[in-house]
C-alpha cells in the first residue's frame, strides 16, 4: 500500500514513520510512504498556501490552486483514495481503519490555519476523517496517527497477525490487563489464574476484566454489549 502525504511540514514526519514497524514495513516493500511539500506545487513566488477568507473572520484559509495541483501531480492515474485530515471530518474508528487498510492507496490532506477552501473539499476529498473531537495545529500529527493505525492492517505489517485479534476495540471491548515476570512485584501479585495453565479459565477472566475495563472507561461502548 502507498501513502502520498501532502503537507508545509514534512520533516514532523520522519521521527515517526522512519522508526519501528513502520520502518520496518517500509523496507519489506509492505508499504511505502511518500512526503510531499504542498509550497512546491504554489505557483506565487513566496510559495503562499494561505489567504483570507471572503466574507471576512479571523484567520487564513488554504487556497485550492496548490492542493489542486498537488492531488492531480500525485494521484496521477493511480487507484487512490484522497483523506483530508480536518477536525470537522468523520471519526476515525477501528471499522473505519480497516475499511482503509482494504481499499486502494491512500493520498493524505494535512490542513491547517482555519481550513481550506470549501472547493477542495467538494471536488477532490474523497473522505474527512477526525481523530477526536479537539482542535490541533495541524493535520500533521492526525496522518501520523491514521498512517499508523491502517499499517498495522496491511497483510504483513505485524510480525503476529493473531496479535490484532485481542486488540481493544476488536471486539467492541477495550483490552484486558496484561502481566509479565516477576509474578510477585514489591508485593503486588498477578492473578493466579494467569498462572494456572487452564486456557479455558484464562480467557473467561480476560473477557470480564475486558468487560471490567470497557464499563469503567468507555461505557459508551457498552450499549451493544
Amino acid at each position: 500500500m502507498r501513502f502520498d502525504v501532502i503537507t508545509i511540514f514534512p520533516e514532523m514526519f520522519s521521527p515517526v514513520v522512519d522508526e519501528s514497524i513502520l520502518k520496518r514495513a517500509q523496507e519489506s516493500g509492505k508499504l511505502s510512504i511518500h512526503l510531499h511539500d504542498l509550497r512546491d506545487y504554489t505557483k506565487d513566488k513566496h510559495r503562499k498556501v494561505d489567504d483570507r477568507p471572503f466574507g471576512g473572520g479571523p484567520g487564513m484559509v488554504m487556497t485550492p490552486q496548490p492542493l489542486f495541483d498537488a492531488v492531480r501531480k500525485i494521484k496521477g492515474r493511480r487507484k487512490a483514495r484522497v483523506v483530508l485530515m480536518s477536525p470537522a471530518g468523520r471519526p476515525l474508528t477501528n471499522k473505519l481503519v480497516k475499511s482503509l487498510a482494504r481499499g486502494p492507496n491512500l493520498v493524505i490532506l494535512c490542513g491547517h490555519y482555519e481550513g481550506v477552501d470549501e472547493r477542495v473539499r467538494e471536488k477532490i476529498v474523497d473522505e474527512e476523517i477526525s481523530i477526536g473531537d479537539y482542535v490541533l495545529t495541524g493535520g500533521e500529527l492526525p496522518a501520523m496517527v491514521l498512517i499508523d493505525c491502517v499499517a498495522r492492517h496491511i497483510p504483513g505489517v505485524l510480525g503476529k497477525e493473531t496479535s490484532l485479534e485481542d486488540e481493544s476495540f476488536e471486539e467492541g471491548l477495550l483490552e484486558y490487563p496484561h502481566y509479565t515476570r516477576p509474578a510477585n512485584f514489591r508485593g503486588t501479585k498477578v492473578p493466579g489464574v494467569l498462572l494456572s495453565g487452564n486456557h479455558k479459565a484464562i480467557s473467561e477472566w480476560r473477557n470480564q476484566q475486558a468487560l471490567r475495563v470497557t464499563r469503567r472507561n468507555r461505557p459508551d461502548l457498552m450499549k451493544n454489549k
